[in-house]
């Protein structure tokens, strides 16, 4: 029996990640490197999972840049630029978030989050997108910083369900992209997928469903039941 939704973030519950690469490419502009991700640099760096991460790739890749603890205060302003970005607006929940996450909550259904971000970006967003703070909504927040290996891996989702308290089968993820796929498989979750803007096209085997948006989601689910 279906006893929680454990969802991704970025991409899934709003279409962060134009806010997140204006903030990356400021913050290099601002710290006087020549670094610019264009849309299609950020398309391929998303397959690796983590601002960081992301960083390190991209360094090791042109042969220059700063050491890691230099790519870490990078990333640390990075993470404040990215709220200040969307605290002012304009990163809106994707269609049929809102109503699924107040259906399910009136249904009884747990809300956790399970995201290869950090906990501020995740609490900015829902903050600026619902008024309300992140922990109102959600019972659980797994997040990036919290776990020993980002997304392919299955370890915040891992962490999602020790939280929760709760078996696999008893939860449904929700992602947009072929890593939070496999990082919920191998947790041993069903997934839905809604593709993002920069997900569009990805591989999505194993996935439960593959929909544009999820609107009207409960509701189906509800009928199917």
């Amino acid at each position: 029996m279906l006893r929680a939704l454990i969802f991704d973030v970025d991409g899934t519950l709003a279409e962060t990640e134009e806010a997140h690469r204006r903030a990356f490419n400021e913050t290099f502009a601002e710290a006087g490197l020549s670094w610019h991700w264009r849309t299609d640099d950020y398309r391929r760096l998303l397959k690796i999972t983590g601002g960081k991460e992301r960083m390190r790739a991209w360094r090791d890749g042109i042969g220059s840049g700063p050491d890691d603890a230099g790519i870490a205060e990078l990333h640390r302003q990075k993470t404040r630029r990215y709220g200040r970005i969307v605290a002012q607006g304009g990163v809106p929940l994707r269609p049929g978030v809102a109503g699924l996450l107040s259906d399910a909550r009136g249904a009884g259904l747990r809300l956790a989050v399970a995201t290869t971000t950090n906990r501020p970006n995740v609490d900015v967003l829902i903050r600026a997108a619902t008024g309300r703070a992140a922990a109102d909504i959600f019972e659980v927040i797994a997040a990036g910083d919290d776990v020993a290996a980002k997304k392919p891996a299955p370890d915040v989702y891992l962490a999602a369900l020790e939280r929760l308290g709760l078996r696999a089968e008893d939860a449904l993820a929700f992602e947009d992209s072929r890593n939070g796929v496999l990082s919920a498989r191998a947790a041993g979750l069903e997934v839905v997928v809604t593709p993002s803007a920069y997900t569009a096209g990805e591989d999505f085997s194993g996935a439960a469903s593959v929909l544009p948006d999820l609107q009207d989601w409960f509701g189906r689910l509800r009928l199917a039941s």
